[in-house]
């Protein structure tokens, strides 16, 4: 799994006929303390995440796992949206507190 923030919204009107009704999010990788790593990437949202938010994606065959892509044509999937992260004994991470991607 990869940690990544929410950063827009991917529109396409014209699409693969099973991705029809599946919101597209553009995600930035980052580390676990929210600094960005890597090229941002398009994801299929599969629980209702918003912009700014941090979550967790799976990419490549596991990204066609969850009930709302199984056989559809994605590599990308957000599969969780993050409220805490601990490393070390200690949050970095808090969604209550978090206001740099708002």
């Amino acid at each position: 799994m990869v940690f990544a923030r929410i950063v827009g919204t991917v529109v396409s009107t014209n699409k693969e006929p099973k991705l029809v009704g599946k919101k597209l999010l553009l995600v930035q990788p980052v580390e676990p303390t929210g600094q960005a790593k890597g090229a941002p990437l398009v994801a299929v949202d599969s629980v209702g995440a918003g912009e700014g938010e941090f979550v967790l994606l799976v990419q490549g065959s596991s990204a066609r796992q969850t009930g709302m892509t199984e056989g559809t044509p994605v590599d990308c999937t957000i599969v969780a949206i993050v409220d805490t992260v601990e490393q070390g004994g200690k949050a970095v991470f808090e969604k209550a507190k978090d206001h740099a991607g708002r």
